[in-house]
């Protein structure tokens, strides 16, 4: 009994101790520099880099090529009719690498111009961000329709601007993602009409001969791979979504 009356008073006698102890670590300590800028510890710079880690996989969605390459290549399996061949890791891989294939000039000057000066010691956070973000939007820009801006300014009522410089961000990603949906769709149709004639044919073909209960994919299928083997369809494919980025 009377150990465990030790045991809770303990704690007791070590309080005074714990408060003349020296204080921990803040977790937060900001530093105002000679300009009146702010720059703020190693530790909260950490905090922010692993929230902007989580965004990565939105950002990835919708401020690169990723959505346009994605959409083409799930439409190219449809138009085939091979069910899940490609499966859906190994047509998200191609276009996550096709990606990077097609980003790489922009993710370059975002190093040369943010990054490394910020590594550098020569720019402070915030404004290596704003140097940073300079090439993917212009990225964005070049690939966005106005139709699209101008729709969203509209919904938004932003005010009117006399450039595309001038647009901000919270308008040009709902646009860019916009305009990668309507160009995905559209080279999809065009990879589909091809697809889609030798399904017909076989089907008239079947139902001449009265073959009414097979199934034309069934047949359509060897012609229709054979056909894409044979034009080199893979690389027809990507070199077209490849070369849709140029401007």
């Amino acid at each position: 009994m009377r150990r465990l009356q030790r045991l809770f008073l303990l704690p007791l006698l070590l309080a005074p101790l714990c408060a003349l102890a020296a204080p921990g670590v803040d977790a937060i300590t900001t530093t105002t520099n000679a300009d009146g800028g702010q720059t703020y510890t190693l530790s909260i710079q950490v905090l922010l880099f692993m929230t902007a880690l989580s965004l990565l996989p939105a950002a990835l969605l919708l401020m690169t090529s990723f959505t346009r390459i994605v959409i083409v290549l799930a439409i190219l399996r449809q138009a085939l009719g091979t069910q899940n061949t490609p499966s859906n890791q190994i047509l998200v891989g191609l276009a996550l690498f096709l990606t990077a294939f097609v980003m790489m000039p922009v993710f370059q000057e975002c190093y040369q111009v943010g990054v490394k000066p910020y590594f550098e010691e020569r720019l402070e956070l915030n404004q290596a961000l704003e140097n940073a973000a300079l090439p993917v939007r212009d990225f964005m820009l070049a690939q966005t329709r106005e139709s699209d801006l101008e729709l969203f300014a509209r919904i938004g009522r932003f005010e009117q601007m006399q450039s595309k410089s001038e647009v901000p961000f919270s308008m040009l990603l709902p646009a860019f993602a916009t305009s990668e949906l309507k160009t995905g769709f559209q080279i999809g149709f065009l990879i589909f009409i091809p697809f889609l004639i030798i399904d017909l044919v076989v089907a008239s073909v079947l139902m001449s001969m009265g073959m009414m209960m097979l199934s034309p994919l069934i047949i359509s299928l060897p012609f229709k791979i054979m056909l894409f083997v044979l034009i080199d369809g893979w690389s027809l494919v990507f070199g077209t979504l490849a070369s849709s980025f140029l401007v």
